[in-house]
């Protein structure tokens, strides 16, 4: 009789190592998962006050046209304003903070993002043939990007 009850050698293994994996996993689980965990769903609640203690890198538009209005009014009347000034320039709270920080310039990388033709893109927003469209190294050189179809 317990000869029928007799389990393979290689199966017993694969139970073995099946049992272990699940008790590893287990042990891990328990130890790496934050208290936290759970409180908001499959979240950890402590994240968001993490995150709201981080500095803020965003200025945003309003502190971009306290010094750069003219800038700031162009932009709103074109194609462009939509688009936050850090969109292109990016993130401004540093200079916002102080003005010898210096903002990164527009290069042709900066516009190609957005206006680069793709099937994907709504057929609205214009797009070029980059290589097509222009081979130097500078948009600016032909559009105004607070106001894109002025010519400078």
């Amino acid at each position: 009789m317990s000869r029928l009850f007799r389990m393979p050698p290689q199966v017993f293994r694969i139970f073995l190592l099946a049992l272990g994996i699940v008790v590893v996993y287990s042990i891990a689980r328990y130890f790496l998962t934050p208290d936290s965990f759970g409180e908001y769903g499959w979240y950890r609640g402590e994240a968001l006050a993490e995150l709201a203690k981080r500095e803020p890198v965003y200025a945003g538009k309003a502190a971009c046209a306290e010094c750069h209005s003219d800038e700031y009014q162009a932009l709103v009347k074109h194609e462009h304003k939509t688009l936050s000034c850090e969109s292109c320039h990016g993130t401004g709270q540093a200079h916002a903070d102080n003005p010898d920080v210096k903002m990164e310039m527009l290069n042709y990388g900066h516009c190609v993002r957005c206006h680069q033709a793709s099937p994907s893109r709504p057929k609205w927003l214009k797009q070029i043939a980059s290589k097509a469209h222009y081979a130097g190294s500078k948009c600016t050189e032909c559009h105004v990007p607070h106001s894109p179809t002025e010519v400078p």
